[in-house]
């Protein structure tokens, strides 16, 4: 059924947030959120807060921490957005340690998202091996920076699983585990592939986007639409099954995105350029998140925002692996 929410419906949550790129949520509330210059903010149940990690920096760079995940172990998996970028790994208690920082021989590049799928795998994705990243970023229908590619971490080791993305930022596989998706933020598109075991095979595209919208972060909800967040735009896109695209909330600034788009098509874009929007209540929409007890509560991460955008949906989204683990 179509949706539709109003800016009157997004309330905030949490204080304090230092680019809370993305969000985690289980069924006993706790909430985990990217929080830069440290690595993860701990919003409990009660709402009270800890910043997991005190770190700043690594290899004498910015560490960005940009998507997470939780591990069984009760550790956190960190992609990096910063120079050094890498694949990291964030102990409850707050100590850092590098798990990935080269793959064939090549470092990383700057790391995007990393996900735990319900078989224990664990998928990453790499936005550029360029930088700055803002080499990557692309005009609309113009040419693309195809070097993202997305890594499967198994029992067989990292590997390269597909590559050729403009822009590769979140990843996410269908409740059936059929197919896996791959968000694409400068080529404007969702593509997906059939997941044959630990191989990827018929690459398509999912869903094509226009002028404004750069999705990032995205999640499934129970019906089997891809909901996704447009950074510059601050829209909320929920994408059906057969790829049609419908916009359920936003908070547009007309002339900021037109500028934006401008920059793009005259290559004089830079990363700082679209970390933040001139706008009231959405800060630069970045992820999606289902959360609450009945995971019909919907969190906003952002790249500009210090809280989350919160509100109810009558559609509730499908639980991710860790939802039903324990913060120790």
């Amino acid at each position: 059924m179509p949706l539709s929410f109003s800016l009157s419906d997004v309330e905030p949550v949490g204080h304090g947030l230092r680019r809370p790129e993305c969000v985690l949520c289980n069924r006993h509330g706790d909430m985990f959120v990217a929080h830069l210059g440290h690595g993860i903010m701990h919003i409990a149940p009660d709402g009270t807060q800890r910043a997991i990690g005190n770190h700043a920096e690594v290899d004498g760079a910015p560490w960005i921490p940009n998507g997470i995940a939780w591990m069984p172990d009760n550790s956190f998996l960190v992609a990096n957005m910063g120079p050094a970028g890498g694949l990291w790994r964030l102990t409850g208690e707050g100590a850092l340690e590098l798990v990935l920082a080269e793959l064939d021989g090549l470092p990383l590049g700057a790391t995007n998202f990393v996900m735990l799928d319900d078989r224990g795998r664990t998928w990453v994705t790499v936005t550029t091996r360029q930088w700055p990243i803002s080499k990557a970023f692309a005009p609309l229908g113009g040419p693309t920076m195809d070097d993202g590619y997305l890594i499967l971490i198994d029992a067989k080791g990292p590997r390269i699983v597909a590559d050729g993305f403009a822009f590769a930022n979140e990843v996410r596989i269908d409740a059936g585990g059929r197919y896996i998706y791959v968000v694409e933020t400068f080529g404007r598109r969702v593509t997906r592939f059939a997941l044959k075991g630990d191989h990827l095979a018929d690459r398509t595209v999912f869903a094509r986007f226009g002028h404004g919208t750069f999705a990032d972060g995205a999640a499934f909800d129970a019906e089997g639409h891809l909901w996704a967040a447009s950074i510059v735009s601050n829209r909320l896109l929920r994408i059906a099954p057969d790829g049609s695209v419908q916009t359920v909330l936003e908070e547009l600034d007309a002339q900021h995105v037109d500028r934006i788009e401008r920059r793009l098509a005259a290559g004089t874009i830079e990363r700082e350029d679209v970390q933040h929007t001139p706008t009231r209540v959405l800060k630069n929409i970045a992820s999606v998140t289902f959360g609450g007890p009945d995971l019909r509560t919907v969190y906003l991460g952002s790249l500009g925002g210090d809280t989350l955008g919160m509100f109810r949906s009558p559609v509730a989204g499908v639980p991710p692996a860790h939802w039903n683990q324990k913060f120790r």
